[in-house]
């Protein structure tokens, strides 16, 4: 009888043990920082940081994330390496900001005539799943985002393609491609810095999507937009975690992450579509011109950008990837 005694005095006292320690582990907070390159009150940020908030209410504040918007943790082309580092946790930015880094993912970003950001997100999202590219290995891929079909901001008057030509545009990664298949010059330049060289003209025009002209102020500084949706690119946005970091969550916080990342995706795409009407909206208030291409003009623009194909799958097949199937994909998802 003494003898059975002990046995449970020592089981309820193992019992407890383990269930303190369980209790512990479960209540265990995990803190990350949040590098994100919009402004705080651009669109994208607030629904980026809408996406920390969720987290922490569905993990009951075992994730707690600090959001650093508008460069302030990581500039722009730098957070991608900043989340491989651990400089950054968790970044939001643009792959085309690191040209030829994201050889297979530069597909996403084609003048195939996008129709809007909720289908471009989509898209993008379905392809990295589908190919799981060797280029983003080295991190783990929360999401991806993209905008709205891009257009023409212009302080010059372009009524036909050929106006084009000779003109200096700002388009960055695979956009630049486009302006100069069209004649232009493309300048390099993240959209922190593209209000004032339109403004001081460094630049007559940007390649972008209708948002930007509220969200970064661009349509105080242009007076026409140009509607160049017949080859409407887009250009894809990340949002990656540390491997590491993300390896450091146990598995019930990896799946509420997860689950909340996917949920993102349309929430993310819909706010590109949100603010592509609000960009539209702000610019017709202040007054400046919208141009509209003839359908054989718009013809010119698609044919114009052909070579642009050919060289993604050249440029891929020659790195043994799969660009040509990538692009297959996205035109067959876009029908």
């Amino acid at each position: 009888m003494k003898k059975t005694t002990i046995l449970l005095a020592l089981i309820s006292m193992f019992i407890f043990f383990t269930s303190c320690d369980h209790d512990t582990e479960k209540k265990k907070t995990y803190e990350f920082n949040y590098a994100v390159f919009f402004p705080a009150t651009h669109l994208q940020a607030q629904t980026a940081e809408a996406w920390a908030q969720e987290l922490e209410k569905r993990s009951d504040g075992q994730i707690k994330i600090t959001f650093f918007p508008g460069g302030t943790l990581t500039k722009a082309a730098q957070t991608y390496e900043a989340v491989v580092s651990g400089v950054a946790d968790i970044g939001m930015s643009v792959f085309a900001y690191s040209k030829g880094r994201f050889p297979l993912l530069e597909g996403l970003d084609l003048p195939v005539g996008y129709p809007d950001g909720t289908t471009a997100t989509r898209i993008a999202n379905e392809i990295v799943r589908k190919y799981k590219p060797e280029e983003l290995s080295d991190v783990h891929v929360l999401y991806l985002h993209a905008h709205g079909p891009g257009i023409l901001a212009s302080k010059k008057r372009v009524a036909r393609p050929s106006d084009i030509a000779s003109m200096k545009i700002r388009a960055t990664g695979l956009s630049a491609s486009i302006v100069s298949a069209l004649g232009g010059i493309p300048l390099s330049m993240s959209q922190g810095d593209t209000y004032e060289a339109l403004q001081k003209g460094v630049v007559d025009a940007t390649l972008c999507p209708v948002e930007t002209l509220k969200g970064w102020k661009q349509g105080e500084v242009i007076d026409y937009v140009i509607d160049t949706k017949a080859i409407g690119y887009t250009t894809t946005m990340f949002v990656v975690m540390n491997k590491a970091k993300w390896d450091s969550l146990p598995e019930n916080l990896q799946t509420i992450m997860s689950e909340v990342s996917d949920e993102w995706i349309l929430k993310q795409g819909e706010a590109w579509d949100e603010s592509d009407r609000q960009g539209e909206a702000f610019v017709k208030e202040l007054g400046k011109t919208f141009i509209s291409f003839s359908d054989e003009d718009n013809s010119q623009l698609v044919t114009a950008m052909e070579p642009l194909f050919e060289e993604y799958v050249k440029a891929t097949k020659a790195e043994g990837l799969a660009g040509d199937q990538v692009l297959n994909d996205i035109r067959n998802m876009l029908k």
